[in-house]
């Protein structure tokens, strides 16, 4: 049963809309002023919450920031309920967070009709939020075992037999063992990196924290950081010779390893995506006055529905595609770049290749 939190100083209008709703099978809590109202919702958690605007004391704006301000009622559905058809009213609540206007007088038909509106609304938002969430457990379990145990069990496995036959192994053998329990650890090493940088990201994201990007920043030229790190990533690929650059001098006001980070996130979603012999190529260049740096591979691509869903631990065709990567690198890039204030797009067609475009505006030019 559906709980109804009813707010309002009118005790006929209180019975009114309490009795209404039960007649149609919903629970309901009365409250006969805002500061009342609020401890209700607090403790009981309702599914909706009906209030209207003009109350003394705490009038109804004033209580609906209140509940959005609270972490346990920020989310509860909120109709305002209003004699006035004031337009400056209406659009002050909805400001603020209200999700609709019943406007006195109503009839039975019309609350109802406002009531279950706004409860199919939350339900929907939940089903398609669960939706999400069971994408994200399908494609984080799927990938994270994958990455974790891979260069986990490479690490192991040469450690162990370097251990028993440290005796009789060769020189170059020794040496190539080494090398492999490096890349492995790296590998390893890159990925929990990724996982602590994501969660940073999300965090500032959800207090809206912005990164600043001029104010204690020297200005960071791009041929000093870009180049270097595409190059490394080449080199991580073995892919050196499907590399070209054209990047145009430029001054950011940015902070060194953001830019660095997402070079080092866009060059390495290219290498990875595309096959060897493909080429990648990275270009740097004013627009107007914004700087943008483009990234273009010749891999399979994506299809505008894969586009929208970019988001964390998401590979696309995981299970076609036999692939390295916990799916953060592209949307690591993604919100780096929004948090520093750049625009972010990809461009891409199915079999024939992706470009990703980061733009940053650059003061004074």
């Amino acid at each position: 049963m559906k709980k109804v939190l009813v707010i309002d100083d009118t005790d006929e209008i209180r019975t009114v809309i309490s009795e209404s709703l039960k007649v149609y099978g919903f629970a309901t809590t009365v409250a006969g002023d805002g500061q009342t109202g609020i401890a209700a919702a607090q403790n009981e958690s309702p599914d909706l919450i009906i209030c209207d605007i003009n109350m003394p004391n705490l009038d109804g704006f004033q209580t609906l920031t209140a509940l959005r301000e609270d972490e346990k009622t920020a989310t509860i559905p909120f109709i305002f309920l209003t004699g006035a058809t004031d337009k400056t009213d209406m659009r002050k609540g909805m400001e603020l967070g209200a999700d609709d206007y019943l406007t006195k007088p109503f009839t039975h038909r019309e609350l109802l009709a406002a009531v279950n509106a706004r409860l199919e609304k939350q339900a929907d938002q939940k089903r398609q939020s669960e939706k999400k969430l069971d994408e994200l457990r399908g494609n984080i379990t799927l990938a994270l075992p994958h990455e974790l145990r891979t260069p986990l069990n490479g690490i192991m496995g040469l450690a162990g037999l370097l251990i028993e036959d440290c005796q009789s192994i060769s020189r170059e053998e020794l040496q190539e063992s080494a090398r492999y329990i490096h890349e492995s650890a790296l590998r390893l090493h890159r990925l929990i990196e990724n996982f602590l940088v994501y969660s940073q990201i999300e965090l500032m994201s959800s207090e809206s924290v912005k990164l600043e990007t001029y104010d204690g920043y020297a200005p960071v030229p791009v041929l000093e950081v870009v180049p270097d790190m595409v190059r490394k990533v080449a080199e991580r690929h073995e892919r050196t010779n499907d590399l070209s650059m054209d990047i145009a001098e430029a001054n950011l006001f940015l902070p060194a390893q953001n830019l660095a980070k997402i070079a080092e996130e866009l060059a390495d979603n290219a290498f990875k995506f595309s096959a060897p012999g493909r080429p990648v190529r990275v270009e740097g260049a004013f627009q107007g006055y914004r700087y943008e740096l483009r990234f273009t591979d010749q891999g399979r691509g994506m299809s505008p529905e894969h586009i929208e869903k970019i988001g964390p631990h998401m590979q696309f065709d995981r299970r076609t595609y036999e692939q390295q990567g916990s799916g953060l690198g592209l949307v690591i890039a993604k919100r780096l770049t929004e948090l520093l204030g750049g625009q972010f797009q990809v461009e891409s067609q199915i079999d024939k290749g992706t470009t990703v475009v980061v733009r940053f505006h650059v003061p004074g030019s």
